[in-house]
């Protein structure tokens, strides 16, 4: 322990660049850094304690929120030490997802400098990276004390108030409680930032089995680097199934062995029922022995990581007492019916858990059904039974969103038989998984495979297919094979159709003839399907018809029903199709100008994606989110949004994302005054051609302004058929924005039928963008009045929607009208909103108008008015016009 003296004398020698820390009063450094300070009675620090979240540093030693994650490349910009080597010393690559730790131990550090020096705890469990922080930050300043420990004593307590305010720093890694110290905790990676230490570790690692790789490790990067080393040829080969635990040799595992063994009987027995059956939390076993459940501690932990290494370690012996205590302790129903049939060596209860399996599924509880499927395979010794019930299985861990084991569950089910239907199924399932977080076209080729093998025995499941492998195509932007599926679909639809069969097949043949131009053949067909919609129960063809909607142009018809697929789905279990409805949800809320609810649904759909494993739904939703940010001309997070997502598009050939993300990059080029630039990405991005085409708006205006109208003539063809075929309000007003700015003689005649169509339409942003460039046209026309009055408009309407360049952009095109402040004068005393009203009022307008330019009710504009007129003490609006000049 640091005792008195000795605790001044660690200070005294920080202070003078030499560090030494132990009871036993080891030269830990000598104007050097100590990398692991050796703290305690005998000098060493060792590694145990609990589990640890994830937090900012907070003043006064609490954790309280997430952190963000940084890669390599950054780090290396910061001056950090990014990497170590990695596979030999166990700490590979683990500064990748440490951003706001780098950042407090840098504040820290600049606080010494400034002589306010102090101390910061780094809290986490093993391997997360303790150790390679200190060791980051151990030759950034000489008088920083580091410490490595499983708790923190008084006496370092003690030191790290006799730090304060010298030019002293003290670091602390441990596992334990920070004592009211300053505290950052190191949580587990996110899948991301999991997959790119994967990436550095393996160059080339298949997706999918970086996916596996990443969901076993639970974001423990010293998980990552034990998996990543021990992969076999034959893993990386995809010619023998993933890790499902950690190697027999790892660190992590050793340590929970010798913690296991350290535990007295009964916490051994705690452990093992929670290694054999991992729905039992540790609340359930605490009703069960509460001392053992408290001397088990972390081992109890429900990861996936820390259950799969104790099932693996326990004794058999153990395992088999486990199984019978819970055969006896578990109330009726499948849990019980499981554990009773491995005590007994029971198979024919494999029966049992199958009708369990189905009444779950029924419920909507896939979790369950997947669960019970599992275990009926594993008691049965049929081959045939035993594949049947692990594709159902599979089909269930896929849609309840756990598709790492649904494909462990398919890649045995193939090795027991070999039958043509069995390898359709299969198809089937693994379409699925792969549509959601692989290659998109071999997703539709395994897809469109299994709908003709299905077609003859197993119908609705070949239609279901055929659907799933439209969206495969449209994905990757492969029309080719988008159209090879719709002719297939024609091929076997019937007069006497079920509806929800029909339905599917009609969209399918629908969007292709709308990929190919074909509106006048796709309109009639995808009406239908709108139609159909509210007839066929499922969140399934929900989603279909919000697809058909939205490209007919019926953008409010088209988030109704995203919304109700939403619900539909979670209410139903169906947690697979929940982002997939939300890009839907997402895309008509953009097209309704309703930029709010728009970014509210691509958020919550990049979370509810990543929750289940589904990347290629990800960077759907962020390229969403780019283009958003990109059109209200929030040029830095849309190219933020888009890095994170470009690796993905580029590695699985994501087109339809990869060209939103055009799309979003060529906004930006337009708000940065960069025209060629925005007109070069959406002119030779070969893309997909539905987004090209709603594009269209954007290579117009660039093309303009490049001087090559025949260019931005032409993508206007392409757009005008289908607005016109769909007659939608929203888009015919961009086509007439279109023809103001390739033709002058018409170009008021045109901007003003724009104007009243985006009022029609309620597009409000596209609207004030409208008025920007009819104003600019105006004022070079030398009619200042005229186009001060649209600017006004366009200024008012960006405000509301937060986007500051545009209305930067309004307010320097209205002083250049002869405005010289470029927005109606506020007075102190109102709200910008207030003001706003006021400075319309002054300007002769009625409530009415008012409300309509500002988007507003008319009840609204007399409630504001009203408080404007208490505010500013006048009565009515001669008296408030005379007082605003």
């Amino acid at each position: 322990m640091l005792r008195g003296r000795d605790r001044q004398r660690v200070a005294d020698d920080a202070l003078g660049g030499r560090a030494r820390m132990g009871g036993d009063g080891q030269d830990a450094g000598d104007g050097a850094l100590v990398g692991r300070a050796r703290v305690g009675g005998d000098g060493r620090g060792e590694a145990h304690g609990a589990l640890g979240g994830r937090a900012r540093i907070d003043s006064d030693g609490r954790d309280v929120t997430d952190g963000a994650f940084v890669d390599r490349e950054r780090l290396a910009r910061d001056g950090q030490r990014a990497t170590t080597n990695a596979a030999a010393s166990g700490e590979p690559l683990v500064l990748r997802g440490r951003a706001d730790q780098l950042q407090a131990i840098h504040s820290l550090l600049e606080r010494a400098r400034a002589g306010r020096g102090g101390a910061l705890v780094l809290r986490g469990e093993p391997g997360s990276g303790k150790t390679s922080l200190l060791n980051a930050a151990r030759h950034t300043y000489t008088p920083l004390l580091c410490a490595d420990v499983p708790a923190i004593d008084d006496d370092l307590r003690q030191l790290a108030h006799d730090v304060a305010g010298t030019s002293a720093a003290l670091l602390i890694a441990t596992e334990g409680d920070p004592r009211g110290l300053p505290c950052i905790t190191l949580g587990p990676l996110d899948r991301a930032t999991s997959m790119r230490v994967l990436h550095d570790l393996v160059p080339g690692i298949p997706a999918t089995l970086a996916v596996d790789l990443a969901d076993l490790a639970c974001g423990n990067p010293l998980a990552l680097v034990e998996l990543a080393t021990a992969l076999t040829h034959g893993q990386l080969g995809a010619t023998e199934p993933a890790p499902d635990v950690l190697p027999e040799n790892s660190a992590l595992r050793t340590r929970l062995r010798a913690k296991f063994t350290a535990l007295s009987p009964r916490a051994q027995l705690i452990t093992a029922l929670a290694a054999v059956d991992e729905d039992l939390d540790a609340e359930a076993l605490a009703r069960r022995d509460w001392e053992a459940v408290v001397e088990a501690g972390e081992l109890l932990d429900s990861r996936r990581l820390v259950r799969s290494a104790l099932r693996a370690d326990v004794p058999l012996e153990l395992r088999r007492k486990a199984h019978a205590e819970l055969a006896e302790w578990l109330p009726p129903g499948p849990q019980r019916t499981w554990h009773q049939a491995v005590v007994n060596n029971d198979e024919r209860l494999s029966e049992v858990l199958t009708n369990h399996a189905e009444d779950a599924r029924r419920r909507g509880d896939y979790a369950s059904a997947a669960r019970d499927h599992d275990r009926a395979a594993r008691l049965t010794s049929d081959p045939g039974k035993k594949a049947k019930s692990l594709l159902h299985a599979a089909g269930d861990h896929w849609t309840h969103g756990a598709p790492h084991r649904a494909r462990n569950a398919l890649r045995t089910a193939l090795t027991l038989t070999d039958t043509p239907e069995l390898r359709a199924l299969v198809d089937l399932v693994m379409g699925g998984i792969d549509l959601g977080e692989s290659l998109p076209d071999v997703a539709a080729d395994r897809l469109i495979r299994a709908a003709k093998s299905l077609a003859g025995t197993r119908r609705t499941l070949a239609v279901a297919a055929l659907g799933f492998a439209g969206e495969a195509a449209n994905i990757s932007g492969d029309h080719g094979r988008h159209a090879t599926a719709a002719e297939f679909a024609k091929q076997i639809r019937r007069a006497d159709e079920p509806l929800a069969t029909r339905l599917t097949l009609d969209h399918l043949i629908g969007m292709a003839a709308t990929f190919g131009g074909r509106h006048d053949e796709a309109l009639p067909v995808l009406r239908e399907v709108v139609e159909l919609a509210g007839e066929v129960p499922g969140p399934q063809a929900r989603i279909w018809a919000s697809q058909a909607a939205y490209v007919l142009g019926d953008a409010r018809r088209s988030h109704e029903l995203a919304t109700s697929a939403v619900t539909s789905a979670r209410e139903s279990g169906l947690n697979a199709l929940v982002p997939w409805a939300l890009v839907y949800r997402a895309l008509s809320a953009l097209l309704l100008d309703q930029h709010a609810a728009a970014l509210a649904a691509a958020t919550e759909g990049v979370h509810a994606a990543t929750a289940i494993g589904q990347h290629n739904a990800v960077v759907d939703h962020l390229t969403i989110l780019a283009l958003l940010s990109a059109l209200r001309g929030d040029a830095d997070s849309a190219l933020d949004r888009m890095g994170t997502a470009t690796e993905h598009i580029n590695q699985r050939g994501l087109i339809r994302p990869g060209t939103l993300g055009a799309w979003a990059f060529a906004c930006v080029d337009l708000t940065r005054d960069r025209p060629a630039d925005a007109l070069g990405r959406l002119r030779l991005h070969s893309g997909h051609v539905g987004i090209k085409v709603m594009a269209a708006p954007h290579v117009v205006e660039a093309a303009v302004a490049c001087g090559e109208p025949s260019t931005g003539d032409r993508a206007l063809q392409r757009y005008e058929k289908w607005a016109c075929a769909t007659g939608s309000a929203a888009r015919l007003a961009l086509s007439h924005r279109c023809h103001a700015l390739l033709q002058s003689g018409t170009a008021d005649e045109h901007f003003e039928e724009a104007i009243r169509l985006h009022r029609a339409s309620g597009t409000a942003l596209e609207l004030a963008k409208t008025e920007l460039l009819y104003g600019n046209r105006l004022r070079r026309g030398r009619k200042p009045k005229a186009a001060r009055e649209h600017l006004r408009d366009a200024v008012r309407i960006f405000q509301t929607y937060q986007a500051d360049h545009w209305v930067a952009r309004a307010r320097a095109e209205l002083r250049a009208a002869g405005d010289p402040t470029g927005e109606p004068r506020h007075h102190p005393d109102l709200t910008p909103q207030q003001a706003q009203i006021a400075g319309l009022v002054a300007e002769g307008a009625t409530n009415r108008e008012i409300a309509a330019r500002l988007f507003l009710s008319h009840r609204t504009v007399e409630h504001h008015l009203r408080n404007i007129f208490a505010r500013l003490g006048v009565r009515s609006r001669v008296e408030l016009s005379r007082m605003l000049g």
